[in-house]
């Protein structure tokens, strides 16, 4: 984790503020007046919360912003000072353990739903103060994201909008253990980089399965719970790329009567964050304009919270960048589009792997099984994807697909464009000599050029292939099925192009590597070399499955 992680993500809590935080250098510059006190909020159980209130010059009722960090409230000041400029009061709060305010110093131990629910407890106190008028929008992305959707999960009635960026309602499969594999570079870097409690990753280390500790974080058990518009902003190599659409179609489908309906979505080229136009190692023609208004939290806000009639709410639900060929001007793709939801209609292909390295429609016939070596000792290294303190985005993967534990799938020379926009999974008939190990699987769109750039991807612990709440070790020479969920995106593989997948056990330092022992995690150091194979006949077939658009 790089020095400059932590600043990067506090930033991500304002950015979607737009010409809110913008204004702040103006309020600086002319010295408007606002107010400001500092209050040590009670929670129920007596931790005092440290919680900056700015309100406009005039008294009077206002409309709230309720923002709740764990990256430190005094790096938002000019953004408290901005939003009372413009008629609005803010509260800005550390949470729980984290910089001026007591307690456990846990990541979102305060945020949901059981236990400590310090968001229920902040937001009912901001709904019943003189100088709140009731309406309350809460805002932030990243880890202010998160806390967002957890507290939503409470069913609050003191929420009546949200701005959510870059997150996630599930951290069990979204961002600790995705595939049952610790995501190890982010959890360990992040929470070494925080200087959360030394505590936190022995918790999580402790609850390798999805259990009733999980529970607790996963907002996609409560949708009914949910009762607020919304807008949910992500992108496509964002390591809360999924969670992003979970949470868009989680409340729009399922949540409350204010809920259904009233969630607008963003997907942009972008990794941890958005509004840039580069993401790994490609730069993607507009990326960083969205053609909507909704991405800025002020237009946002000043619809919900203030009444005025800017048409926020009558954009498209759903605006997202379709990706394709970055060198040819005159490629299909690289526009913005819209929707009314998501996925947009398409047709879920098989793309099968063969016995010749190929990847197509074709249905397997007899080929025989391809096999490979994983040594925990040598894993693969991770080169981009959805990383957070590692280099993220597009890459070119030639340099990990040149390796002998890396099988590399790849289909003809497209004659026509395929685009594939939606959610790509893929089902891998497997045998193992190890009581369990690792599978990956990576989306790749093959430049004319021989350029291989990871699209999607996923991967999974063999020992979850049939639920990550019960541990099901294999059996040597037995043969499995593998569902890897790759997550979405919306790419299309122009003409020229070829559609590539590739397949290995270990993704290093982004994933943990499995020690093929079939041993409790981190119960010990031993380790194993695993011989696994890829089995590629009609009885068994792997393929990927791609949501191809007509």
């Amino acid at each position: 984790m790089t020095r400059r992680t932590v600043p990067i993500l506090a930033a991500l809590a304002v950015l979607a503020i737009g010409p809110l935080y913008m204004a702040a250098r103006h309020a600086h510059a002319a010295a408007a007046p606002t107010r400001k006190q500092t209050i040590r909020l009670a929670m129920r159980d007596g931790v005092h919360l440290a919680t900056d209130l700015y309100l406009p010059a005039a008294p009077g009722h206002y409309p709230t912003l309720v923002i709740r960090t764990p990256y430190n409230k005094e790096g938002m000041v000019a953004l408290g000072e901005a939003s009372a400029q413009q008629g609005y009061a803010a509260v800005i709060q550390d949470t729980r353990g984290r910089f001026a305010s007591e307690g456990e110093k846990l990541p979102w131990i305060g945020d949901g739903w059981t236990g400590h629910t310090d968001g229920v407890e902040t937001l009912a106190w901001v709904a019943h103060q003189p100088w709140c008028d009731g309406k309350i929008g809460t805002l932030g992305g990243s880890a202010l994201g998160i806390n967002q959707l957890l507290t939503a999960g409470s069913g609050t009635p003191y929420i009546t909008c949200q701005h959510i960026s870059v997150a996630t309602p599930d951290l069990y499969l979204g961002l600790v253990y995705p595939g049952g594999v610790l995501k190890k570079a982010l959890v360990e870097g992040w929470l070494q980089s925080t200087q959360h409690s030394p505590e936190a990753l022995k918790i999580w280390v402790s609850h390798p399965d999805y259990d009733s500790y999980w529970e607790n974080y996963d907002l996609t058990t409560r949708w009914n719970k949910v009762n607020y518009p919304a807008v949910h902003i992500g992108g496509w190599f964002d390591l809360f790329t999924q969670g992003t659409i979970d949470s868009f179609t989680g409340y729009q489908e399922h949540g409350g009567p204010k809920a259904r309906g009233a969630q607008k979505l963003v997907m942009g080229p972008w990794t941890h964050g958005f509004g840039s136009d580069r993401a790994g190692e490609l730069t993607f023609p507009n990326g960083g304009k969205p053609p909507t208004h909704y991405n800025d939290a002020g237009t946002w806000f000043n619809h919900y919270l203030k009444g005025m009639d800017n048409g926020v709410d009558r954009e498209p639900a759903v605006t997202y960048y379709v990706m394709g060929d970055v060198t040819n001007p005159h490629a299909p793709g690289n526009v913005w589009r819209t929707a009314s939801s998501w996925p947009p209609p398409s047709r879920l292909t098989r793309f099968y792997l063969h016995g010749d390295r190929s990847l197509s429609p074709a249905p397997p016939e007899t080929d025989r099984p391809l096999g490979y070596t994983y040594n925990p000792a040598n894993p693969v290294p991770t080169l981009g994807g959805p990383q957070l303190n590692l280099p993220a985005g597009p890459m070119d993967q030639k340099r990990v697909e040149a390796r002998p534990d890396v099988l590399v799938f790849t289909s003809p020379v497209l004659q026509k464009p395929v685009e594939v926009t939606g959610r790509v999974r893929a089902t891998l008939s497997v045998s193992s000599d190890a009581p369990d190990t690792d599978f990956t699987a990576k989306l790749c769109d093959v430049y004319p050029d021989g350029r291989s750039f990871n699209m999607c991807e996923g991967i999974l612990r063999a020992r979850f292939r049939n639920s990550f709440r019960r541990e099901e070790l294999m059996k040597p020479g037995h043969v499995y099925e593998i569902p890897i969920d790759l997550t979405s995106t919306s790419v299309i593989f122009n003409k020229g192009h070829r559609i590539r997948l590739d397949v290995t056990s270990s993704s290093s330092p982004g994933y943990d590597p499995n020690p093929n022992t079939g041993e409790k995690f981190r119960s010990s150091n031993r380790t194993r070399i695993a011989h696994n194979q890829i089995h590629l006949d009609h009885l068994h077939p792997s393929y990927v499955l791609l949501p191809v658009v007509p």
